[in-house]
């Protein structure tokens, strides 16, 4: 029902009241939201650090005002049908645990509300604030027979009075056979010039590939609801499109878009994830008191391995000798493992000193804190002795470092070993290996210079920080170690991939969910496409300049294009059917707009 006269002014002011708290809170950082709307619409604000729902389609930068269905926990157990049966959409906890549209009619309704409130000839609204408002898009329940998905709008203004609006479109169609999910550009070139009157016409291309490694391959198969852990893509972008589907000509620019989860079997750096993973531990043990240790260690205990590494130190220095090649390839075994056992080009250390070994020793056998106080133990009565000579790394502020060096200097004082200090001392030791074992990878593959990996080593910062600053560099690692692994990329290339990542990372807390991008030589491109898939394609037809340019946009994708709905069926194919098809599946979507100016006075 169509709210009457006063009750639709009360409503064009409070959504404009809603979407401009949103905004301003948004811009204080105070609150971007959600927050409900007369009940059923919740509301939220995506500024330039977000990743927009529309990125794809939409490509306006800044502050955007979305709003959805607000749904209870009692509406997504419900399956909504419509009564001729035609469309169906099933939206459930279980299935769609994310965001929901709204029915066209609601859309429509918020859509006007935001258009009036900004009209300056609707005089009798009285705004006291009547300035441009943010962009606003709304979903859609795609229920409607042309299956919208999204409706948009966008103020035109001159300085701060509104002169306009652009009014966004935006539908879905699928999934499809992909024999037959195609559009002839001429008729989509036609229809933008009937639609808003204009002879010139622009046309840019854009395609995107999903690089295929073992990963994707493997998990399509084993689960298809697993989250990726490992994403690559080839994104193209071109001028003058000759056709629809058409292939990136040799002259696009092509960027490739990296997107890693740490700590991944999968990984070129699994076995280092792993040892880091002992480090996260013991600091949250640190933080929280309780440290969660291995349940059984495989092989000798924490103890028996600190007592062979205590004798093969006695025995260098009753003999005055080093160790044979076959010691020496056993000491290598047991303390590099981590590094040697990968497929990787972070390559084993030869520069281990003394608690690094005993480091590589330990975070594999230490099962309890008691084993660990004895293992500590027996290395400080060891030195304690004078009859130990061990190389130690200058620089290092470690406190079992300190005693050890104390040692030998004949000057230690009795330490406690109680509290936390012990874990302390381990999580110490653990921290400064494996910060040189990542300043010898980047500064040994000329990827990076001391000073650029300063922020990520420094002992300036308390234990925690250290930590935090740790894992953000191992996730460069990850990026850049796993690109080397797959892609083969010119030296150079990998130059500049490590120097952006640690670029974002000096500036930007950990995200392992940011994709960071390095556009490459169109040469590279052939070679990617053949150890890829298409994974979307898309046109873009414009017309005008600044403010007054408007667009059509026809998109192709493997996936949907609304990520808030669950379409069983659209009356063209069922999913099922579709699921069989021998030729893939695909979406389409396309996007229209137009433009309304106000009339001033």
């Amino acid at each position: 029902m169509r709210p009457r006269g006063p009750e639709r002014r009360g409503a064009t002011l409070r959504l404009r009241a809603f979407v401009q708290q949103l905004f301003e809170e948004g811009q204080e950082n105070k609150n971007k939201g959600p927050l409900i709307f007369e009940t059923d619409v919740l509301g939220y604000l995506i500024d330039g650090g977000c990743t927009h729902p529309l990125e794809n389609i939409w490509d306006r930068s800044g502050v955007t005002v979305v709003l959805e269905k607000a749904v209870t926990h009692a509406e997504t157990e419900e399956k909504e049908e419509q009564t001729d049966g035609t469309y169906l959409s099933e939206i459930s906890s279980q299935e769609c645990p994310g965001p929901h549209g709204l029915s066209i009619s609601r859309a429509r309704q918020l859509i006007s509300f935001y258009t009036m409130s900004q009209n300056p000839n609707v005089a009798h609204l009285k705004i006291s604030n009547p300035g441009p408002l943010p962009p606003l898009w709304v979903r859609c329940d795609g229920a409607d027979p042309r299956q919208t998905i999204w409706l948009g709008a966008e103020t035109l203004s001159a300085g701060n009075i509104a002169t306009g609006i652009t009014l966004h479109t935006v539908v879905s169609n699928g999934p499809l056979s992909n024999k037959n999910c195609s559009a002839n550009l001429e008729d989509l070139k036609e229809s933008h010039r009937r639609r808003h009157h204009c002879t010139e016409l622009m046309t840019k291309g854009f395609a995107s590939y999903k690089f295929l490694d073992d990963t994707s391959l493997g998990s399509s198969l084993m689960d298809i609801s697993a989250p990726p852990e490992r994403n690559i893509y080839i994104d193209f972008a071109w001028t003058d499109v000759t056709r629809i589907l058409q292939t990136p000509p040799s002259d696009c620019a092509v960027t490739l878009k990296f997107q890693m989860a740490c700590g991944g079997p999968w990984s070129s750096v699994y076995e280092v994830s792993r040892e880091l993973q002992c480090v996260l531990g013991l600091a949250e043990g640190l933080k929280t008191g309780k440290t969660e240790w291995r349940k059984f260690s495989r092989g000798k205990s924490a103890i028996e391995q600190v007592q062979k590494l205590l004798k093969g130190l006695q025995d260098e220095a009753d003999e005055l000798v080093a160790p044979d090649n076959h010691e020496m390839e056993t000491l290598q075994n047991d303390t590099a493992t981590v590094s040697c056992s990968m497929k990787t080009a972070f390559s084993c250390r030869g520069d281990l000193d003394f608690v690094e070994q005993l480091w590589c020793k330990l975070w594999r056998s230490v099962t309890s804190y008691e084993e660990l106080v004895k293992c500590f133990k027996l290395i400080l009565e060891a030195f304690r002795c004078g009859e130990l000579q061990a190389s130690i790394h200058n620089g290092s502020s470690g406190l079992l470092r300190k005693l050890i060096a104390e040692c030998l200097r004949e000057s230690t004082e009795m330490v406690s070993l109680s509290g936390d200090i012990p874990v302390q001392m381990f999580l110490e030791i653990g921290l400064d290996k494996m910060k040189r074992d990542y300043v010898s990878y980047f500064i040994g593959k000329q990827l990076a210079l001391h000073s650029d990996l300063d922020y990520f080593v420094s002992t300036s910062v308390d234990l925690q920080e250290q930590v935090h600053r740790l894992l953000k560099l191992h996730h460069v690692l990850e990026i850049v170690d796993n690109c080397v692994d797959l892609l083969k990329l010119d030296h150079l290339d990998i130059i500049v991939l490590t120097q952006s990542c640690v670029k974002y990372y000096k500036g930007n807390p950990l995200k392992e969910t940011h994709v960071f991008e390095l556009p490459v030589k169109r040469s590279f491109a052939p070679d990617l496409r053949q150890n890829a898939n298409l994974k979307m394609w898309r046109v873009e037809i414009s017309s005008g300049r600044g403010q007054k340019e408007v667009k059509t946009v026809w998109q192709y994708s493997s996936d949907s294009p609304a990520k808030h709905l669950t379409l069983k069926s659209t009356g063209l194919l069922d999913c099922a059917d579709a699921g069989n098809d021998p030729e893939g599946t695909c979406f389409t979507a396309r996007a229209e707009c137009n433009q309304v100016y106000f009339f001033l006075h």
